[in-house]
């Protein structure tokens, strides 16, 4: 088996999302009986998992359909579908999206032809449900690809891109595994977002050559119900857990040390700057959100305390956000009332203007 697909769906059966995203799944143009898609419902409310049934049974040959009795969020429904994935790439999609016809084809076929163990390319932001070139967004970059060294490494730790706009040697994310041994495995974490965002920087240490096609090849399909755009306390511990086991898996994987500024970066922007200016804005309505953004700043001091002097932190991150910053590692109490009557005075300012 060359490659299996793994496709996590939770409640996307309305308006056609999976169908969209499965049909261009099974008429990938690889050789028929060389792929497998399975489709994993975590424990869905609507039909979903009737729709994955449905093409379990028209494409008896590739498609597996799996219902998972509790849900886990993806990264459970993920655990699921690798339990049982034979191929030889592994490759992953959100029940949203959906890929050109020879998407697996090309990335495969370039893996073969450089040596790769893992290729990404670009994508497109999308609203609606064609092949209609989008915004694109650039995945990764030129100087991540060829054999890894510790630059390249650096790079893609910086810039690792998305997750599921790429494909994966086997044994980058399973090891030796030998599937169907186990129901479910613990590769990512359950009951989380951002579950990605925890375990991808393992596997970018773990490969050996990278390479890249410029092309927007996969459709990130945006819609209001899609996890990016929602903002709730639970969105935002869950960016906080996911921050916490980026440093976790790179102690535990003996990779820290030796790529210390790109983890602390990783976490400072994704436990804290993320979560910091996500959480503060008054239409999300944080309950409780003096208490949590102070427990937010405190914890990123006591994590890495020293996070402002990161070289990536000064180069990348917004003057004004890096004043804020500082106005909270000295006095969050200053922050907060300060942070408040800058937006009060803006918004009366555009009140004005309009």
């Amino acid at each position: 088996m060359t490659l299996s697909v793994i496709v996590p769906v939770y409640n996307m059966a309305s308006d056609g999302k999976l169908e969209y995203c499965l049909d261009s799944l099974v008429n990938q143009s690889l050789e028929a009986g060389s792929f497998e898609i399975i489709g994993v419902d975590d424990c869905s409310t609507d039909n979903s998992y009737e729709i994955l049934m449905r093409y379990q049974e028209k494409y008896p040959d590739r498609f597996i359909a799996i219902h998972s009795k509790v849900n886990l969020h993806q990264g459970g429904a993920k655990n699921i579908g690798l339990a049982i994935a034979k191929g030889e790439w592994i490759g992953f999609i959100d029940a949203d999206d959906w890929v050109v016809p020879d998407y697996y084809e090309r990335l495969i076929g370039k893996a073969l032809e450089t040596g790769a163990d893992m290729v990404g390319c670009d994508y497109n932001l999308t609203g609606e449900h064609s092949f209609k070139v989008g915004k694109v967004v650039h995945n990764n970059n030129f100087s991540q690809t060829g054999v890894m060294d510790t630059e390249k490494y650096k790079n893609l730790l910086i810039e690792t891109g998305s997750l599921v706009v790429k494909v994966y040697k086997r044994e980058l994310i399973l090891g030796d595994y030998k599937p169907g041994t186990k129901d479910k495995l613990d590769v990512f974490p359950e009951n989380i977002f951002y579950e990605d965002n925890a375990v991808s920087n393992t596997w970018m240490t773990r490969s050996k050559h990278f390479e890249y096609i410029q092309e927007p090849l996969y459709y990130y399909y945006q819609h209001d119900s899609s996890t990016v755009h929602s903002i709730s306390k639970k969105n935002l511990e869950d960016r906080m857990v996911a921050g916490r086991m980026i440093v976790q898996e790179a102690k535990d994987n003996g990779y820290l040390d030796a790529f210390r500024s790109e983890i602390e970066f990783q976490y400072t922007v994704l436990f804290y700057i993320n979560t910091l200016f996500s959480a503060m804005p008054k239409r999300y309505r944080i309950k409780g959100c003096y208490s949590f953004t102070k427990a937010l700043g405190r914890e990123m001091k006591e994590t890495f305390p020293d996070f402002q002097n990161n070289p990536y932190y000064i180069e990348k991150i917004h003057p004004e956000e890096k004043k804020l910053i500082g106005y909270q590692m000295k006095s969050h109490l200053f922050f907060y009332v300060y942070y408040r009557l800058l937006w009060f005075y803006r918004d009366v300012i555009r009140g004005k203007n309009n």
